[in-house]
């Protein structure tokens, strides 16, 4: 997972590329920094993304192959376009991400998992934790807001490193974790998915190992079974 990990954390300190209409910004501004090129555009197949369809559009106006779409030559017009497709794009990507809370949450609720994870990043508070069995991250929090809670141990942040130690235990980038997954419910309006460190153990801080009930192993096989069934469905 370590080329995984390396892509998200490099990709994350990029800004996202967005659409626009050349001549409405510097020319300095066209590279596209994710794949280093000073000018890019969409000239695929049409049925993927809308996109593709102004290029097209674009392109068959400017060689007066086509003149329906005269009004796309004016680059004010095209912005607007533009500014358009990047707010749906950004309006997609945003109920792609709650889609996949509510199914994440449904799934864990009366549940928990211990899962292998990896350290994404190191905070001064907290650890973000990829955990590939799901394809999904959370966030291990190292101190509690309550002052009185006797999990608040000591723990020392290096950023330089980066690293966070707890005694003789060292939470480093890209370290294998087992962690409790798990639904936090304590709020109704916010619920939300939580870890908790089980291995390696910190006395006062780690939890036990999660028992698995022979109930939750029954439905998990009944799932597993209705999930080949559909699969089996959509081949033939």
């Amino acid at each position: 997972y370590m080329n995984t990990m390396l892509r998200m954390i490099a990709t994350r300190c990029m800004m996202q590329a967005v659409y626009f209409a050349s001549g409405t910004i510097e020319e300095p501004l066209f590279r596209h920094y994710g794949l280093a090129c000073p000018i890019y555009t969409h000239f695929t197949s049409p049925i993927r993304r809308y996109a593709d369809v102004i290029v097209h559009r674009l392109l068959a106006v400017s060689i007066d192959a086509d003149s329906t779409y005269a009004n796309l030559v004016d680059k004010k017009h095209t912005e607007k376009v533009a500014n358009n497709i990047n707010y749906r794009h950004r309006m997609a990507q945003y109920a792609s991400r709650a889609s996949v809370n509510l199914y994440t949450h449904i799934y864990f609720r009366g549940r928990k998992r211990d899962e292998t994870g990896y350290v994404l990043f190191i905070r001064q508070n907290a650890v973000q934790v990829l955990i590939p069995k799901y394809g999904l991250e959370g966030t291990l929090f190292l101190r509690s807001n309550n002052k009185n809670d006797l999990a608040n141990l000591e723990w020392v942040f290096d950023e330089e490193e980066p690293s966070q130690t707890c005694g003789e235990v060292k939470v480093t980038l890209f370290m294998k974790l087992l962690v409790q997954v798990y639904l936090d419910t304590s709020d109704v309006q916010h619920e939300k998915l939580a870890l908790r460190l089980v291995d390696p153990v910190i006395e006062g801080f780690s939890v036990p190992r999660t028992l698995e009930v022979e109930e939750d192993k029954g439905e998990g096989k009944r799932e597993g079974e209705e999930v080949t069934k559909n699969n089996k469905k959509l081949k033939t």
